[in-house]
C-alpha cells in the first residue's frame, strides 16, 4: 500500500449513523483512533443530533443535513482547538449521534412511599406509578448528566438512571403544588396535566429532555386516608343529612311494624313517635279566625285506644301495642282492651 493511500485509510471522510433500532438514545461514533479529514461529510438524519466532544469540552452540534466539516461550519470546535487561522490538516474528535424523536410510554413508580405535608391529615404516605413520553431537546446537557460517555446509551439503561430522578421530580413538584391528599387520590387522572408545568423547566435543565406527558395512572394512600375519602363520597351519595336521617328512622319504624326484634321495638317506636310529633308539628294550621273549628280538624281525644293512638301518630297498632307491653309508654289496660290518656301520649314524645 503507498503511503498515500494508507494515510487515506487512515482518515475519516464521511460521518453518519444509519440507526436501525427503536431503543438508541444516543450513540458514540467509533472512529477508532482515526482522525477526521478536513472538509469531511457529516450526515445527520432526521430525529438525529451530532454533537462534536473535544477532550471533554462540548463543541458544535449539528442538526439534520449533510453538513462539511470546515473552520467555518464548526466555529465552537475552532475556537476549543484554538485554530487561529482554520486547520488544514486532519483532527481528532468525538462525534455522538442523539435521537431527538418522541420516546412513548416509559414507566415510572415510587419505589418507597413519598412523604407530603397534607393541611387535612398532617404528613401523609403516598405511592404512585404511571407513565411519561419525554425526547432530548439539548444533546449537551444529555449527554453530560445522563449518557454520560456511553457509546450506545438504550432505552433500558435510560429507564434505570432516569427512574429514581423522575421520582424525585415528581414529588418534588407535588410538594409545591399544595394539592390535598384527598384530591391526589380522587383526581389523579388530572393530576398529571396539573404536575406537567411543574417538572418539565427541572427536567430541561438538569437532563437536557422535556416531557411531553405525564401520566398518573395510580396513588395508594394510606388506610386511614383511604376511610376519609370513603366517608367524604359517603355524606356526597347521601345529600341533606337531615332528611337522610328522617328516612332512617321511618325505614327503622317500619321493619319493626313488620315483625322485627321485640327487644328493639321500643326504640324503633321512640323514633317513630319523635319523627310523628315533628311532622305532625310541621303540618299544624293556623288557628282559624273568629274562634270557627275547620272542617277538617282531627282534635286528638283525651282517651284513646291503641287504634286511635296509631292512627294519630302514622304508626301500626302492633308497634303501640309492643310499646305499652314494653312500659314505655304508660296505658290502663281494662281486661283485655289498653286505653292511653292524651296526657300520658304528650310524656311519652316529650320523653
Amino acid at each position: 500500500m503507498s503511503i498515500l493511500g494508507f494515510i487515506k485509510g487512515e482518515l475519516l471522510e464521511i460521518i453518519e449513523f444509519k440507526d436501525d433500532s427503536r431503543d438508541t438514545l444516543s450513540w458514540r461514533f467509533p472512529d477508532d483512533d482515526h482522525a477526521i479529514k478536513n472538509g469531511a461529510q457529516l450526515i445527520v438524519r432526521e430525529s438525529q443530533a451530532a454533537q462534536f466532544v473535544y477532550l471533554g469540552q462540548y463543541g458544535d452540534c449539528f442538526g439534520p443535513g449533510k453538513h462539511s466539516l470546515v473552520t467555518e461550519n464548526i466555529p465552537v470546535l475552532t475556537k476549543l482547538k484554538g485554530w487561529k487561522y482554520g486547520f488544514e490538516s486532519p483532527f481528532k474528535a468525538d462525534v455522538y449521534f442523539v435521537t431527538t424523536r418522541l420516546f412513548t410510554g416509559n414507566k415510572w413508580g415510587t419505589s418507597n412511599p413519598v412523604m407530603m405535608r397534607d393541611a387535612d391529615f398532617g404528613v401523609v404516605r403516598l405511592r404512585a406509578f404511571g407513565t411519561f413520553d419525554f425526547k432530548i431537546t439539548d444533546p449537551a446537557v444529555f449527554l453530560k448528566e445522563v449518557a454520560g460517555t456511553d457509546h450506545h446509551f438504550r432505552l433500558d439503561e435510560f429507564a434505570d438512571t432516569m427512574r429514581s430522578r423522575i421520582v424525585s421530580v415528581f414529588s418534588e413538584a407535588l410538594a409545591s403544588c399544595g394539592v390535598p391528599a384527598l384530591d391526589v387520590a380522587a383526581r389523579y387522572s388530572e393530576l398529571g396535566d396539573a404536575l406537567l408545568p411543574l417538572i418539565n423547566p427541572q427536567t430541561t435543565v438538569k437532563y437536557g429532555i422535556e416531557l411531553t406527558s405525564f401520566i398518573v395512572e395510580n396513588v395508594s394512600v394510606p388506610p386511614e386516608v383511604e376511610a376519609a375519602i370513603d366517608k367524604r363520597s359517603s355524606m356526597s351519595a347521601i345529600g341533606n343529612l337531615n332528611d337522610y336521617v328522617k328516612f332512617q328512622m321511618a325505614e327503622s319504624m317500619t321493619r319493626g311494624g313488620d315483625g322485627g326484634s321485640t327487644a328493639a321495638v321500643p326504640a324503633q317506636m321512640a323514633m317513630g313517635f319523635g319523627l310523628a310529633q315533628e311532622m305532625m308539628k310541621s303540618m299544624q294550621q293556623p288557628p282559624p279566625a273568629h274562634g270557627a273549628t275547620p272542617a277538617n280538624a282531627l282534635p286528638i281525644p283525651e282517651l284513646l285506644s291503641p287504634a286511635e293512638a296509631a292512627q294519630a301518630l302514622g304508626v301500626s297498632e302492633a308497634d303501640v301495642l309492643a310499646t305499652l307491653e314494653a312500659g314505655d309508654l304508660k296505658g290502663k289496660k281494662i281486661g283485655s282492651t289498653w286505653r292511653i290518656t292524651k296526657t300520658a301520649l304528650d310524656a311519652f314524645l316529650a320523653h
